[in-house]
């Protein structure tokens, strides 16, 4: 009959979804941007930071490999950053005592943890800047971010992933909408969107959030973020 014709055609669908979510566990995702800028907006800004990647560690653009097996191949550290002194007279102690720099060396670990899942989120965002663009619905930009984050982080249970649903907030919105599945909502040539992710490694989440506006109107506003 054309219900069970039906029928079979959605588990047909289905099963082949679910094939193709477990696949990109497996490999790098392989889709690519197919919408071009258009003459009612810039892409090209440096405050935008939209289409301009950093080639991190011999990462590919767009990336194609975890970036725990190019830290590992090439006997690099994981990137330390900047380090602070507290300014406060109180705490000179942390730096002046033995014991106590001792004690800090115990949780080098949950550090290096920390820094791995930075590199993931760098390394995301950057890929996302360089394809998000206005016309594409915000789900599949939240879809296709998250997709990124479990491959480049190896994702591993509740051991190493995405910290938490992508927030793409629109104008008004200041912070942790994120669409539900069959949400049609498009980001638009003059939208402010907020993207929100993180990345956590043995529960050490990092979590960092960028702004992205097409219209020249609204550089000053990214100038200030």
């Amino acid at each position: 009959s054309a219900a069970a014709a039906a029928a079979s055609a959605s588990a047909s669908a289905s099963n082949d979804e679910g094939a193709s979510s477990s696949s990109s566990m497996l490999s790098a995702p392989q889709r690519t941007a197919t919408l071009s800028p258009s003459e009612t907006y810039h892409s090209d800004c440096a405050i935008r930071l939209l289409g301009r990647t950093e080639l991190r560690f011999g990462q590919t653009d767009p990336p194609t490999r975890p970036v725990a097996e190019l830290l590992r191949e090439r006997g690099e550290a994981y990137p330390i950053g900047e380090l602070m002194e507290y300014p406060d007279a109180s705490t000179s102690s942390r730096y002046a005592s033995e014991e106590k720099r001792l004690m800090e060396t115990t949780i080098e670990q949950a550090l290096e943890d920390a820094r791995w899942a930075a590199e993931c989120h760098r390394q995301v965002r950057q890929n996302v800047q360089s394809w998000i663009r206005p016309g594409m619905r915000m789900i599949d930009i939240c879809e296709r971010l998250e997709e990124m984050n479990r491959f480049l982080v190896q994702e591993d249970g509740l051991n190493r992933g995405i910290a938490f649903p992508t927030g793409c907030s629109l104008n008004h919105v200041a912070a942790h909408w994120t669409p539900n599945g069959g949400d049609e909502t498009v980001l638009g040539e003059r939208d402010v969107c907020k993207i929100d992710f993180g990345t956590q490694i043995n529960g050490r989440i990092i979590d960092c959030a960028f702004t992205v506006a097409f219209d020249p109107m609204f550089d000053p506003l990214l100038m200030a973020v």
